[in-house]
C-alpha cells in the first residue's frame, strides 16, 4: 500500500511535510528529504529546520521556499551475481 504525504506551504515562508523518513542533506539553500515512495528536494533561501520528528514523520521548515521537486527513490543495488543467477 502506498503511503500518503502532505505538503503545506504558508505564503512561501514555511513548509510542513508529513511522511518524512529521513533528511539526507540540509543547507540554507536546499533540503533533501526521503519520503516513503520518493525523495523531495526543497530549494529556497534562508531555509531552517524548525521541527523534525522522524517518529511522527513530520518536518517543518521556515525560510523562502522557491521550488519543490520529487525524484525517484533509488532502489538498493543488486549484485551482478544475483542478476545473473536469477
Amino acid at each position: 500500500m502506498e503511503q500518503r504525504h502532505t505538503l503545506t506551504i504558508d505564503d512561501q515562508q514555511s513548509l510542513e511535510v508529513t511522511d518524512v523518513k529521513d533528511v539526507g542533506s540540509f543547507s540554507e539553500e536546499e533540503v533533501l528529504m526521503t519520503l516513503s515512495e520518493s525523495r523531495l528536494v526543497v530549494k529556497g533561501e534562508g531555509l531552517h529546520m524548525v521541527q523534525l520528528d522522524l517518529e511522527e514523520g513530520r518536518a517543518v521548515l521556515s525560510g523562502k521556499v522557491h521550488s519543490l521537486t520529487y525524484t525517484k527513490q533509488r532502489r538498493k543495488a543488486v549484485s551482478l551475481w544475483k542478476r545473473l543467477w536469477k
